[in-house]
């Protein structure tokens, strides 16, 4: 399990109908938009002081704290029997800033991105911070862990898949401006810290 916090966090788990443990929620919020949802959803609540709250997670929860599943990640095998068509793919690499990880995703989910691969290893996963920044794109978009990516993109290819193997490994050490992906029709890009521009 992991803690996931913020009101517009919780927000989005609760409109997706994601699952919901636990929830730890300042006593000032008893009778919120908030709390009442999670009554709804008929989540265990425990109502702390901020001082209680802090104990549990240091950083700006915004009065909510949640307790839910650990990410569960798409396997590579379900990507290849199930993509469609056109799948439109952004694999990642050397990315460790989770903050940068979770504005690309949200940047592909606007975009319409099927599938976002990483490595099992030398890479962020998809955690609290992930969570909050992506701010409900999760959701909508699957997460593919892979161990090998040389091997992954070999199976993409063979799987009549293309296009994906120019500006789009990631690095955490490269410039803010950088371009990480360029879209086929070359309309649009993304760059290292997630935001789409249109080029043409």
């Amino acid at each position: 399990n992991m803690y996931v916090f913020g009101r517009n966090v919780a927000k989005e788990l609760i409109n997706n109908n994601r699952k919901i443990k636990k929830v730890y929620l300042n006593d000032n919020l008893k009778g919120s938009e908030i709390d009442e949802a999670l009554k709804e959803k008929d989540v265990l609540i425990n109502y702390l002081t901020t001082s209680q709250m802090d104990k549990i997670e240091k950083k700006n929860h915004q009065g909510v704290i949640l307790e839910i599943p650990d990410y569960e990640y798409l396997s590579e095998q379900d990507m290849l029997s199930n993509m469609p068509d056109k799948a439109f793919i952004v694999i990642l690499d050397h990315l460790e800033d989770p903050h940068n990880f979770g504005a690309i995703i949200r940047t592909c989910e606007a975009a319409g991105v099927d599938y976002i691969i990483i490595p099992k290893n030398r890479s962020v996963s998809v955690n609290s911070t992930v969570m909050k920044t992506s701010v409900g794109a999760l959701d909508n978009v699957k997460i593919v862990e892979v161990t090998n990516l040389n091997n992954t993109i070999k199976k993409l290819k063979d799987n009549g898949v293309w296009g994906i193997l120019n500006n789009i490994v990631v690095s955490d050490e490269a410039p803010a401006e950088e371009t990480l992906w360029i879209d086929p029709t070359g309309d649009s890009e993304i760059n290292k810290e997630g935001n789409l521009t249109n080029i043409r």
